[in-house]
């Protein structure tokens, strides 16, 4: 059965009308903020989910890797059991990004950008599931969620006095991955590093540093779910994406903690775009994503701001309301995504999972992940592919039909 999600989405280009420039500006922030908490929401955590409290990493104020107003950064961690107690995974959380002085003083007061407001414990849905029938490969791992305050994708380095930031990403990761390694992780048998969107991303920038930590008998792999975040053309013909990014790498001077093999090519921005890094990363990966991103057609293609008039605005909320040009246009994405992906999807080791949905992030949520009805390419779910493809119980390299093929999807519709 088809499942779709409805939000109301208060467009701040609406609700801005007749504000100050300050208080739009505020909105606009707002507005992100409520976007991403929609995308995020596991719309059935079930009523036996599992609760895992918060840790907070008290050393890791001393070595400077804090969040962007200098609390200390977290994680959540369910311990595994049975014949998973020496298997780890980490999920890294997502959440945007901050690009300018003012986004990154907004962050400071959400839990994207200090632990102060992050939630005392969360639900474990998805992959992070302790439940057999709800997670099959994973469940009896050690299951780990760290928490993302720094607003870079764990990769910012340097600070702003003037505003009290500070741009730690690179530091708190590596905090985590010393407190987590003398937890038991270095005597992990496997281990899987995995992200969703910007956390996504995270799980691409860091895989090959993941790796080093362990020694050669540790089977170790990456997945990046909803990470591939495009260098593409919005709908006036601007790059959206690539002004943000460009903020984000500077401001938060990303540019000394990108891969080397990409920045010795081009420059630093264009290295913070998953497209140009992952046909480099040595070990094993596994790209789970939606053709048609719900997060980059909201932000990326179709932001407020490339479309005043809101010819685009129908389409953009349900896609069902997109006529034949629009449709082309998201055709053309996928287009784009499948491209970038090519070289990669050739190395044995590598895995995919590319369905043709409207949706993001789909490890974390139950519905997606693992249920009778969730998303399927060839009769077979995203947990299924993810197992098979880490075990080697067979090449996973599936990409669905395009668009209206697939009825399996659990896609969002925005009101």
């Amino acid at each position: 059965m088809k499942r779709v999600l409805i939000w109301v989405l208060s467009l701040w280009s609406v609700v801005g009308i007749g504000l100050s420039r300050s208080e739009a500006g505020l909105e606009e922030l707002n507005a992100k903020e409520r976007l991403l908490s929609f995308l995020e929401k596991d719309v059935s955590p079930g009523a036996n989910s599992l609760l895992v409290p918060l840790t907070l990493i008290q050393g890791a104020a001393s070595k400077g890797a804090v969040c962007l107003d200098g609390t200390p950064p977290g994680y959540h961690l369910d311990r595994g059991f049975g014949s998973g107690s020496n298997s780890w995974l980490i999920q890294l959380e997502g959440g945007g990004w901050c690009n300018t002085i003012r986004s990154c003083v907004f962050r400071k007061t959400t839990r994207r950008g200090s632990s102060r407001f992050m939630e005392k414990q969360i639900n474990f849905t998805g992959i992070l599931s302790n439940k057999a029938e709800e997670n099959p490969d994973f469940y009896n791992w050690n299951r780990v969620k760290l928490r993302y305050c720094d607003g870079a994708s764990f990769a910012g380095e340097g600070q702003n006095e003037a505003n009290q930031l500070y741009f730690r990403g690179q530091r708190i990761w590596s905090a985590a991955m010393e407190e987590l390694m003398a937890k038991g992780m270095q005597n992990a048998e496997q281990a899987l590093l995995s992200g969703c969107s910007a956390g996504g991303l995270a799980s691409i920038l860091h895989c090959d540093e993941f790796k080093d930590l362990f020694t050669g008998t540790t089977k170790v792999k990456c997945l990046s779910d909803a990470g591939m975040f495009l260098d593409a053309t919005n709908v006036a013909g601007g790059h959206t994406l690539r002004d943000m990014y460009g903020g984000v790498v500077t401001l938060q001077g990303v540019q000394n903690n990108l891969p080397s093999t990409c920045t010795s090519q081009m420059p630093p921005i264009s290295c913070f775009f998953p497209q140009n890094l992952i046909a480099n990363i040595k070990t094993p990966m596994f790209l789970l994503n939606t053709a048609y991103d719900a997060w980059q057609v909201q932000e990326s293609l179709i932001p407020s701001s490339a479309d005043p008039n809101g010819f685009w605005r129908d389409c953009k909320m349900d896609h069902a309301h997109c006529n034949s040009s629009q449709m082309q246009f998201l055709q053309d994405f996928r287009s784009q995504m499948l491209n970038a992906i090519n070289d990669f999807s050739k190395s044995n080791q590598n895995g995919l999972f590319i369905n043709s949905c409207f949706a993001h992030c789909q490890s974390e949520r139950q519905d997606t992940w693992y249920e009778n009805d969730s998303p399927r390419i060839g009769n077979k779910a995203i947990a299924v592919s993810v197992g098979d493809w880490f075990f080697d119980r067979m090449a996973v390299k599936d990409i669905d039909c395009p668009y209206p093929c697939d009825n399996t999807c659990h896609n969002l519709i925005f009101k």
